[in-house]
């Protein structure tokens, strides 16, 4: 076998390697779908793209063990069409997540999050109500508000305490109401009415004591998901994108080693040829 073969087959092993990431992060979005995120479609696709990658790098490993030209074009075909697949899941990935972020609030460690910031595709499938009701009821099956609650020294945690944790922006938006409505801390998921209701938010007159409720129903649980989407998404797609310049010089390397493959077939073949001609007596015995 030569040295070229040897090489592509060590390609395929990495490449087969590389897999391995692009499907967990698959994986880990499916994780997060089933107990916070609740947004089921774009896992499959990375989940596809890392077993394809899986299948192909094993054909591509046995063609070049046998010497098998039709598996390594064919791994060569079918890696052309994974990286476009992986470009094309990058590049999706950080438009529909371009806009948006939590705000800040006085005498808070978690963050707001309000809808309006938010824009695009995403947005709007996210504020559609016929599919929003899948979502809010993924989002309170998951129970992400149960499970809240704190307890130090076998006390519940007091307001301040509160006030000072980092939330997710899904605990933010559809746990609690939002700060500009004034409503007192009694629990994590508790609240009772200050000083009377502020601002024109009207997320205010959503949000319920009802645990069945809470804010599910508020625009600031729609964010909370859209912001929640952005951290998971965007983590998946900086990973990606490591492997995609690490597949790309994979597959340079493979591609170059098989046309070098294919030069010696034909110096040995032309080689052969005029030996023939040389020496014609060569043929017979």
């Amino acid at each position: 076998m030569r040295a070229s073969n040897h090489l592509i087959g060590v390609v395929n092993f990495l490449t087969f390697l590389l897999a391995i990431p692009i499907l967990g992060g698959g994986i880990w979005l499916s994780t997060q779908a089933n107990s916070t995120d609740c947004m089921r479609f774009l896992q499959w696709p990375l989940i596809i793209i890392g077993a394809s990658l899986m299948v192909v790098s094993l054909a591509g490993f046995a063609g070049s063990c046998y010497r098998n030209t039709f598996l390594m074009y064919l791994y060569l075909w079918v890696m052309f069409f994974v990286i476009a697949a992986l470009i094309g899941f990058v590049i999706f990935a950080f438009a529909v997540t371009d806009k948006g972020s939590g705000r800040p609030v006085l005498n808070r460690a978690y963050l707001e999050y309000y809808l309006e910031d938010y824009s695009g595709w995403l947005e709007k499938k996210v504020a559609d109500n016929s599919y929003w009701v899948k979502i809010a009821t993924c989002i309170r099956d998951s129970k992400v508000c149960n499970n809240m609650g704190r307890y130090v020294n076998g006390v519940p945690e007091t307001s301040d305490m509160f006030y000072n944790r980092k939330l997710s922006p899904i605990q933010s938006g559809c746990c609690k109401p939002p700060t500009d409505c004034g409503y007192m801390y009694v629990n994590e998921t508790v609240w009772g009415p200050g000083g009377g209701l502020v601002g024109a938010n009207p997320d205010c007159s959503q949000w319920s004591n009802d645990q069945r409720i809470v804010c599910y129903l508020c625009n600031s649980c729609r964010a909370g998901v859209l912001a929640s989407l952005k951290h998971s998404w965007r983590k998946v797609s900086i990973i990606n994108i490591v492997v995609l310049i690490l597949l790309v010089i994979f597959y340079v390397v493979a591609y170059a080693a098989l046309r070098n493959n294919k030069r010696m077939d034909n110096d040995e073949s032309y080689g052969e040829t005029r030996m023939t001609k040389a020496h014609p007596s060569a043929l017979h015995f």
